[in-house]
């Protein structure tokens, strides 16, 4: 080759090798742009089934033939906000919706309880001091021969509301400091105790509270900026005194039963989609909650049901009852 060739043939060489890098540098942002968009901006929630397996066998014969209440307190979980017709999980605990999974068929509460009766007080947008000043005076003193079958998701909009749109205060502390909580997280704490007060006066012939805790769409991180909210930096704080309060009432009765959705409900929130997580579900990556993060989706609200319906089995199922 000559001097005069050499040239030419690393132009062409270069030439050939430009094209190559091209699609290689295309290749790279197509990835990533997949990655970004498959790890940061999608909350896939998923198909089929969600939550624990709830055994057949513990629905298999009647546990009580004695008139039983179920009645629903709380806030827009137990009011079903966000689930297709039929599908909250106060409905699904009482009968089987007409799509219902082929292994969840018969599994509920009015194949059991051939005298089972409900009453639906739970309000959407509702908090703590709704549900003791409002809810809790529609519920009337039952005769003595009715059980009481109580299912509550309380305090979870104390801690959301107002999202960040006004100052906190009692009933809306978004955005407070753990300081500046304390007082209404005391509150909640007595609330809480004369709502349980209330119910057990109202079943003089006795009760069962099952009690839910407060699930976390951040699945642990703490920062809800993802779903458009402000920055709250003691937002784990307040929400771990509120489940301790939770935990530590229903620990201190024999008659009111903790309904853990909160552990159950970690990994499915709005970082599900990233394997990096400490709670990320390899099983079932999907998202369970409904458009607003506050409230389930209908998969969430199966999930719930289920484990409200294993924590009810276990308890009625060995606990002496009138015939």
């Amino acid at each position: 080759m000559t001097e005069t060739e050499k040239p030419i043939a690393a132009l062409k060489r270069r030439k050939r090798i430009r094209p190559l890098r091209l699609v290689v540098i295309a290749v790279i942002c197509v990835v990533a742009a997949f990655l970004v968009r498959r790890f940061w901006f999608t909350l896939p929630v998923g198909e089929g089934p969600a939550g624990p397996a709830v055994p057949r066998e513990m629905f298999q014969t009647v546990w009580t033939s004695r008139p039983v209440l179920l009645v629903g307190i709380g806030d827009s979980i137990t009011d079903g906000f966000g689930a297709s017709e039929g599908h909250s999980y106060f409905d699904m605990l009482i009968s089987n919706p007409a799509d219902e999974f082929p292994e969840m068929k018969g599994i509920c509460l009015g194949s059991v309880l051939p005298n089972l009766k409900s009453l639906e007080l739970a309000v959407s947008g509702s908090t703590s001091i709704h549900h003791l000043t409002s809810q809790l005076a529609r519920l009337e003193v039952q005769a003595p021969e009715v059980l009481g079958l109580v299912v509550m998701t309380t305090g979870g909009n104390d801690i959301i509301h107002n999202y960040g749109h006004s100052p906190p205060q009692e009933g809306a502390m978004y955005g407070a400091t753990f300081e500046q909580a304390r007082p209404w997280i005391a509150a909640f704490d007595e609330r809480l105790k004369s709502m349980l007060d209330r119910i057990e006066q109202c079943f003089p012939g006795g009760c069962h509270i099952f009690l839910a805790n407060i699930y976390d769409p951040t699945d642990g991180v703490g920062d809800a900026t993802r779903a458009g909210l402000p920055v709250w930096p003691d937002a784990m704080k307040v929400l771990a005194a509120y489940n301790e309060i939770i935990a530590r009432h229903a620990g201190q009765r024999p008659n009111v039963h903790l309904v853990d959705i909160h552990g159950e409900f970690l990994g499915h929130g709005i970082y599900c989609t990233q394997p990096w997580r400490r709670h990320y579900r390899w099983a079932d990556p999907h998202y369970w909650y409904y458009t607003n993060l506050e409230d389930p989706n209908d998969r969430g609200y199966d999930a719930i049901r289920r484990l409200f319906l294993l924590e009810i089995a276990k308890v009625l199922r060995t606990a002496t009852t009138r015939p």
